[in-house]
């Protein structure tokens, strides 16, 4: 809850200090930097899934290394991509792009601590993490940066939260990791190896997720002009809100996922908690909303009666995560494509219908919502059959 706070606090101020002609920029900065988190995702779901199967810190962490180094060649090759698309400078599309590879070593990190159950530790890295990356970014703003020296700053202190988060995590593990010299550890370290080509299947499960939940950031550069757009980007701060706002169920409940015995019960369970979490969202933005300009600017006025909207949006795209995590813990990767299909017709649609924030935002919950349905009518059906074909009564 502090990470996401200490974001959204980001956003607001960014949103005042840049002003409606340069707040867009860092918007959609933010967004491929989301983006660029995708691998970080998938890492800490596949090191918390290898943890719970027996895997142990020094084979997860061996992996971790050399994912991290795959995604530092990536970004370099990323960098004049972003540039050009997103019509920003090459220091600014290096900014979003820099925390790559320290994102995945601290989500690792964090994927240990969550595979093995301690989640007061994992509490604390999340707090560290998001205040680390949110504090230099706010002082770099502050002292008049821009957006490019807010991603730097941020960039350092998610560094710095890596390097804390594994003195944190080998002190918590200690006792559970078999010592690396003698035969049993060996044995361990052997039998327990783990590859990146589970860690690339659950890159693509999230990269559909990540691109169909900040496509519109993008998109809206193209569609819209400056100031309609930077309006649209504060609305998307709803939308983040109700997104991130369960996080926890899903750390919670997924190395329970993981676990076949209780796998249906504990996707049953995450479902149903997000939906029921997303309707208290929608609702709270819409009480919010008459709140908006006085945070934002009375500029952004024009989008406060939309903002129940965003935060629907959201709302869907949580339930949505929960359903394709569910998916990463049973390795069934395939369901993902789904997800890319409905990427796909939104950004046809918006490209080729959406000229206004409504329509923006109404055709991104329009897909979502759908393509949401289909996920959790398959998960939840192949929940139901795992659990008849372990229960014998039931078959």
């Amino acid at each position: 809850m502090t990470a996401n706070v200490a974001g959204y606090l980001l956003q607001l101020l960014a949103a005042s200090w840049l002003g409606v002609e340069g707040y867009s920029e860092f918007a959609s900065l933010l967004a491929v930097q989301l983006l660029c988190a995708v691998p970080a995702l998938a890492m800490q779901n596949v090191v918390a899934r290898e943890v719970v199967r027996g895997a142990s810190s020094r084979a997860v962490r061996a992996m971790m290394w050399r994912c991290a180094a795959m995604v530092a060649a990536v970004a370099v090759v990323l960098i004049p991509v972003v540039a050009v698309v997103l019509d920003v400078g090459v220091w600014a599309a290096a900014a979003a792009l820099g925390a790559a590879p320290a994102l995945v070593i601290l989500s690792g990190e964090q994927g240990i601590l969550q595979g093995g159950n301690h989640f007061r530790a994992l509490a604390t890295v999340l707090a560290m993490a998001g205040t680390a990356r949110v504090v230099p970014a706010l002082l770099a703003l502050a002292l008049g940066g821009g957006a490019a020296g807010a991603l730097w700053a941020g960039a350092a202190g998610i560094v710095g939260a890596a390097i804390v988060a594994g003195r944190i995590a080998r002190s918590t593990t200690a006792a559970e990791d078999l010592p690396a010299d003698t035969d049993a550890g060996r044995e361990s370290g052997t039998r327990k190896t783990v590859g990146v080509v589970p860690v690339l299947r659950a890159v693509q499960v999230q990269a559909a997720l990540m691109a169909l939940s900040s496509v519109d950031l993008i998109v809206v550069r193209v569609v819209l002009d400056e100031v309609d757009a930077s309006r649209y980007s504060l609305g998307t701060i709803a939308t983040k809100i109700a997104f991130w706002l369960p996080q926890a169920v899903g750390v919670v409940l997924y190395p329970r996922m993981a676990q076949p015995t209780h796998s249906a019960r504990a996707i049953r369970d995450a479902l149903s908690v997000l939906s029921l979490i997303g309707v208290v969202a929608v609702l709270g933005a819409a009480l919010a909303a008459p709140l908006a300009p006085l945070f934002a600017g009375a500029d952004y006025a024009p989008v406060q009666g939309l903002l129940w909207l965003f935060a629907l949006h959201g709302a869907i795209l949580a339930v949505l995560q929960g359903a394709l995590l569910s998916a990463i813990a049973v390795e069934r990767t395939a369901l993902a494509a789904v997800t890319w299909i409905g990427l796909a017709v939104e950004v046809t649609l918006m490209l080729a219908f959406a000229r206004t924030i409504e329509s923006l935002i109404g055709t991104a919950v329009s897909v979502a919502a759908v393509t949401t349905a289909i996920v959790a009518a398959v998960v939840l059906r192949a929940a139901r059959t795992q659990k008849a074909a372990a229960d014998p009564v039931l078959s």
